[in-house]
């Protein structure tokens, strides 16, 4: 516990002790602000205007639920960002360890490489947490001037959670692959496009491949989290996926090891 403890704190003071936590959450704060700007205004518009139009036929306003009209899109546009963020968090974790020398040094330390690959990855999940962890402002002034439902807020965020650690174990993956961070986080982002491009596919063939096709992608196990639908096994899905990744990431490693490089 303590080596790994040594690791994880050690990448958690890389993050922060450089202008790349930062810089990578305060664009992730403002592209996700300016969406939710884009989407509670007209969310409220549309309000105003049914409540005009229901005035003027002299009917009831009709009930408008802003988890499903506003909260869900904004999660469904969170997760695409995630999507270009989290590859730039992952993309030095290993590659830098190489272009330095210092993967050398790791490797012949007393620290497994089990215990690096669990640091590292845990250290970029706790920055994908700050990250996430900033934007419940937006919830929160929607709880103060409206009146959303708790349980889809709480089920999107943990949806949101294991999409981008699944995004991250691959990303610590594509990383022991490459000295260089651009195609490290090139190739995280190819990947992840893949297996969005599962979903968009698999409504354009037959039902029954699609439904197998659908079951592949990383966007579609997360469309329930954001209607608030908490399945186990779309939880197990992501798990699953996240355990891959690190179990390639320690393949990756141990071939390295065992090559001398």
């Amino acid at each position: 516990m303590r080596k790994f403890l040594a690791i994880y704190n050690r990448e958690v003071k890389s993050y922060f002790s450089s202008p790349i936590a930062y810089i990578i959450i305060g664009l992730f704060l403002l592209i996700t602000g300016v969406f939710y700007y884009l989407i509670v205004t007209s969310f409220v518009q549309y309000c105003m205007r049914a409540d005009m139009q229901a005035q003027y036929y002299r009917m009831a306003p009709p009930k408008l639920n802003v988890n499903v009209m506003a909260i869900r899109n904004l999660f469904q546009n969170m997760s695409l960002f995630m999507s270009f963020f989290l590859p730039m968090i992952t993309m030095r974790l290993y590659s830098d360890e190489k272009k330095t020398g210092t993967i050398e040094l790791l490797m012949t330390s007393p620290i497994t490489n089990l215990q690096s690959i669990l640091g590292k990855f845990s250290a970029a999940v706790t920055l994908f947490l700050a990250m996430l962890a900033f934007t419940s402002v937006y919830m929160i002034l929607l709880f103060i001037y409206g009146n959303p439902e708790l349980g889809p807020v709480l089920t999107g965020y943990l949806g949101l959670f294991l999409l981008g650690s699944s995004y991250i174990a691959f990303g610590v993956f594509f990383s022991t692959l490459t000295d260089n961070q651009i195609i490290a986080a090139a190739s995280t982002f190819v990947f992840i496009l893949f297996f969005w491009a599962i979903g968009w596919v698999s409504a354009m063939v037959s039902p029954g491949l699609g439904h197998v096709l659908s079951s592949f992608s990383l966007i579609e196990h997360f469309e329930d989290f954001a209607k608030g639908v908490l399945d186990t096994k779309h939880i197990v899905y992501y798990l699953s996926f996240i355990t891959m990744g690190l179990f390639l990431s320690f393949v990756s490693i141990e071939s390295s090891r065992w090559r001398g490089r």
